[in-house]
């Protein structure tokens, strides 16, 4: 009974997600039989009109999680580290339930406050401070990439633009900035039960070979990085779908510049605004286009990083 139990879980969620998949794919056939693979490059966006180009959006999700995942990671490898090689328990327990708490947070409040206490930092000092010293650094290096053939000159425009913008507190940076708050928790805990299932004798080994504390939390940071890998995907996964915080502070103006400071928008950000905007058939069914987007982004991040963690391609002895 038990076994056609579990059997009966499993189907319903499979169902659950070919039923989703399957709503989004069909609602979403409209849009592009009118806009075509438009939707995806076009960079213009005019309900009105009739003219629908996501790629501004698009842009905005990968750039704002790109943003979070690269403060993220690095934060949330060294925390899981520090609370299972390097903290003694009395310290370690109290850290390790408030980062567990930040994870139940709702993202409303992330939103109110990073807009009303991170963007008066950010409009004044951070910002300026950032333009004022990090943007001469990576111009110095985009000048040092120009020579690189083909892509050199397109990555020095890049990094000439990386630090510019109006500089009003929202924007990419903000966004990604409270993403990378919010996927912290996740990154830490899956962090955590990866280097915690090192083997214990590898441990001991280390220290019967006259390693010191750093060393063998070094071995088990190597062992342990297929699941700092999956660690990272999920919070990537996490930081895609995120929708009220971004909302409040990526300041909603469509833009594909690779500008730190400049607002954008975001898919998620972009369906709650013109939701309640739509109307017309062809406007419903590219909102439910842009839903579908989200969600294969979401699955070709998942799937990717199973196939990198797996590695079914490799040959086994």
């Amino acid at each position: 009974m038990g076994r056609y139990g579990l059997a009966f879980a499993a189907a319903m969620v499979a169902a659950i997600f070919a039923t989703v998949f399957g709503v989004l794919l069909s609602k979403s056939e409209l849009a592009f039989e009118h806009s075509g693979g438009g939707l995806l490059t076009g960079s213009d966006w005019n309900p009105v009109a009739g003219i629908y180009g996501a790629w501004p959006y698009v842009y905005g999700t990968l750039f704002t999680s790109g943003i979070a995942l690269l403060l993220a990671l690095p934060v949330g490898i060294a925390v899981a580290l520090f609370l299972t090689e390097l903290s003694p328990r009395w310290l370690s327990t109290p850290i390790g339930v408030l980062v567990e708490l930040l994870a139940g947070v709702p993202s409303i409040v992330y939103g109110m406050w990073g807009y009303y206490f991170l963007r008066p930092l950010f409009q004044k000092p951070v910002e300026p401070w950032l333009q004022d010293h990090a943007q001469p650094v990576f111009s110095g290096l985009g000048w040092i990439l120009h020579w690189i053939p083909g892509i050199g000159p397109i990555l020095q425009d890049w990094l000439d633009m990386l630090f510019t913008g109006s500089k009003i507190g929202l924007g990419f940076l903000l966004a990604g900035v409270v993403l990378a708050i919010m996927i912290l928790p996740t990154i830490v805990a899956i962090s955590r039960d990866a280097i915690k299932a090192v083997p214990r004798l590898e441990r001991e080994a280390g220290y019967a070979l006259g390693a010191t504390r750093w060393e063998v939390a070094r071995a088990a940071l190597r062992s342990a990085k297929r699941g700092l890998f999956a660690a990272g995907t999920l919070g990537l996964g996490r930081a895609l779908g995120e929708t009220v915080a971004v909302l409040l502070v990526i300041g909603n103006v469509a833009t594909s510049a690779p500008r730190l400071f400049a607002p954008g928008a975001t898919l998620t950000s972009t369906l709650v605004n013109q939701i309640p905007e739509a109307t017309e058939p062809v406007f419903v069914s590219t909102l439910l286009a842009l839903g579908f987007i989200l969600f294969a982004l979401t699955l070709v991040v998942n799937i990717s990083a199973r196939l990198v963690i797996e590695r079914p391609w490799r040959k086994t002895p």
